[in-house]
């Protein structure tokens, strides 16, 4: 198995990426996520508090973006529908999506990608833990916002209560909007795309447009504050600069849980070499006959065969 060596490491062997066993580390991920989302509910009160101080902090900063963008999405059915349906599914559809195409033709940048994206969504659910947050949609009516999920629930599977399928919103942590992973992974979709990418114009559009207007609709369907999607990309920062510490260690405990547990042992009997005797192949274990020794006649001649024109050395075993 061919290997790569780093200066001051250890050789650590490269495994090719199936899909057989890619698919359910990204299975396993999401289920962490949907989880998290579920169990780190925090408390109403604390939660409220956190979204109010983010509120505040916008307005002191004159960046409160959410204000104008929620009354257009709300006024505006040809807005605000679509921007709903853009919340509810496209980070379930062009996440993947991009993960697929990395996979099957970027095979050699898949790994650290994933990694990337799998390190910043686990900090994200940390994020979910420590500071559980109310969205804007779920403070009182007094402050200005309308949820515009449930104003167009009419139009879409979901019901009024965040992007969950009708009669599934008590199943998801409706207080987890800070950071805004959409935002995050709408960015790694989008750096992918820029640098991966077929360099055209189309990508580079899409690039910049996916997670731009990721986060005016966040922002317009009153699910996040403007610092929620800051935070989102300064996790996915974070995130970029722990990959390769996380991809080292997780070499290292390859190496390791090799050294331990090998899948073959060397002293193991499907290790040896056959055995050859006397032209004939056998395997490890078995018994050679014992061949019957031929003694010329009186007055019979020798018998000549080809392998006796040689040197007439016998062969060798080995």
């Amino acid at each position: 198995m061919p290997q790569t060596e780093t200066p001051g490491t250890e050789a650590v062997p490269r495994t090719r990426l199936r899909w057989w066993t890619e698919l359910p580390l990204i299975l396993l991920v999401y289920a962490c996520y949907s989880a998290g989302r579920l169990l780190a509910r925090g408390d109403v009160t604390t939660a409220v508090d956190h979204g109010l101080a983010i509120l505040r902090v916008e307005k002191f900063l004159h960046i409160n973006a959410e204000h104008p963008l929620n009354r257009l999405f709300r006024s505006e059915a040809w807005i605000g529908v679509p921007a709903d349906f853009w919340y509810a599914s496209l980070h379930y559809l062009v996440t993947p999506a991009i993960l697929v195409w990395l996979f099957r033709s970027r095979s050699h940048l898949y790994r650290a990608a994933r990694t990337w994206l799998m390190t910043s969504t686990f900090m994200g659910l940390i994020g979910f833990t420590l500071l559980p947050t109310c969205p804007p949609r779920l403070l009182s009516a007094g402050h200005g916002f309308v949820d515009t999920m449930a104003q167009y629930s009419s139009y879409g599977w979901w019901g009024g209560e965040a992007s969950a399928p009708r009669g599934m919103g008590g199943m998801t942590n409706q207080y987890a909007a800070m950071p805004s992973l959409h935002v995050g992974w709408a960015l790694w979709c989008g750096v992918m795309l820029w640098r991966y990418g077929s360099g055209s114009r189309l990508a580079r559009t899409a690039a910049v447009g996916y997670p731009l207007v990721t986060t005016i609709v966040v922002m317009g369907t009153a699910n996040h504050y403007f610092l929620d999607a800051v935070a989102g990309a300064a996790v996915m920062g974070v995130g970029l600069l722990l990959t390769p510490l996380v991809m080292r260690g997780a070499d290292r405990a390859r190496v390791w849980f090799t050294a331990r547990v090998p899948l073959l042992p060397a002293d193991s009997p499907g290790t040896s070499d056959p055995i050859v005797s006397g032209g004939c192949q056998t395997s490890p274990g078995e018994r050679i006959p014992r061949q019957r020794e031929s003694r010329p006649r009186p007055g019979a001649e020798p018998d000549a065969s080809p392998s006796d024109a040689g040197d007439g050395a016998p062969a060798a075993a080995r």
